[in-house]
């Protein structure tokens, strides 16, 4: 990538950071990404799909596979702390997790791809929305027009503050683990505080479901039974000294390595919630939302990326354990051949949603090699893709 270039990529990667938007309303980062596509003539475009996302697609000349390659559209609800001239200009969001970053790898694709279609196959771009809610991916593959795109590998990356700048890492198997957010309502009855007999507090429950919940997942070895609960938020009652409360709300975040333990564990929680509140004749409600299932590199496409990697000057580091975090990327393992890779941010960097994060400009003529080189190791070399 000559400097030239790598300039022009960098300005577009600073105005995207100048225009967070959180999940589900990236309607003007849609519009430049789509705007940048359509100056590097894709054979196709799409828009709209699942909410804001954006999609290029470029043919082969050959019947082949079809290679997908995903970036996230979507900022954080977080106030940026930054004195940088390009530092977000939308108050309470910022691109803090290095999707701006991430958007512009890709898009550094559609010029080679522009000027040198593949020998055989086709590359689609995917541009996904609400990727921090957990919704995004499912929403694109959900749908219909994302059956004109049915990819055949799928490929993604995270930058990773923590590991040397420019250093490639993958994992076999399990890459994120699945997690998702329990909401839970308890309805007892108000009274006056002078009569709390009179009505039903949930007080109590509270004071059992917080560390109840909590002993559920301690954590510990990142094996296929690893669990963690972790509490994020809890009220009781209302703001005033005359009334004993009669309603209480906990949030809990449950994460696993694998999806089959996420069943276990939601199945433990949810049987310690009703033991609880019978024991203090309380309702309850339960509901679930940034719901991801589990990342899981697909042994094939996981040799394809590190193939790339090492053809790129980059070789990966092969990694057995799974990150904590979550990624809805796995929803792509249920359509296609797909792995995920791991770009090191700088040992220094601050960490992901860091309201001082700032994605290192300097990656992105790297993330964008290794994409390079995959998709030509599936589409350019032996037939059938050997690599």
């Amino acid at each position: 990538m000559t400097p030239e270039r790598l300039a022009q990529l960098t300005a577009l990667r600073h105005s995207l950071h100048t225009i967070p938007e959180v999940s589900g309303n990236e309607e003007k980062t849609a519009d430049v990404v789509a705007e940048y596509l359509r100056q590097h003539a894709p054979d196709e475009l799409l828009t709209g799909l699942g909410g804001h996302g954006v999609a290029a697609v470029y043919r082969g000349a050959a019947e082949g596979p079809t290679v997908l390659i995903r970036c996230e559209l979507d900022g954080l609800p977080i106030e940026e702390v930054s004195d940088a001239d390009y530092r977000s200009g939308h108050a309470g969001r910022g691109h803090l997790c290095g999707h701006d970053g991430h958007m512009v790898m890709v898009a550094a694709l559609a010029e080679d791809l522009a000027r040198t279609r593949p020998q055989t196959g086709r590359v689609v771009l995917l541009f996904q929305p609400a990727e921090e809610t957990g919704k995004g991916a499912a929403a694109v593959i959900a749908d219909p027009q994302f059956e004109r795109i049915q990819p055949d590998y799928a490929f993604a990356l995270h930058n990773y503050p923590g590991l040397a700048a420019g250093a490639v890492a993958l994992c076999q198997g399990p890459a994120n683990c699945a997690s998702r957010g329990m909401r839970i309502r308890l309805m007892g009855k108000t009274s006056h505080a002078a009569a709390p007999q009179d009505g039903v507090s949930p007080a109590g429950a509270l004071t059992k479901l917080m560390p109840g919940l909590v002993a559920l997942g301690p954590g510990g070895e990142m094996s296929a039974n690893f669990a963690r609960v972790t509490l994020t938020h809890a009220w009781l009652g209302e703001p005033t000294f005359g009334i004993a409360p009669g309603e209480a709300e906990i949030w809990v975040t449950l994460r696993t390595v694998t999806d089959s333990r996420m069943e276990q564990l939601t199945e433990e929680a949810s049987a310690v919630l009703a033991e609880v509140c019978a024991e203090e004749g309380l309702e309850y409600t339960v509901s679930y939302d940034d719901v991801f299932d589990a990342c899981v590199n697909h042994p094939e496409a996981t040799e394809i990326l590190s193939f790339g990697a090492e053809t790129a000057g980059y070789p990966a580091q092969l990694w057995q354990v799974p990150q904590p975090w979550s990624e809805d990327f796995g929803q792509f393992s249920k359509v296609a051949k797909s792995a995920m890779f791991w770009l090191g941010a700088g040992e220094t960097m601050p960490q992901l949603h860091n309201p001082d994060y700032d994605f290192p400009d300097e990656l992105i003529p790297v993330g964008s090699a290794v994409f390079a080189a995959a998709i030509d190791a599936v589409l350019n070399r032996a037939p059938g893709g050997n690599h």
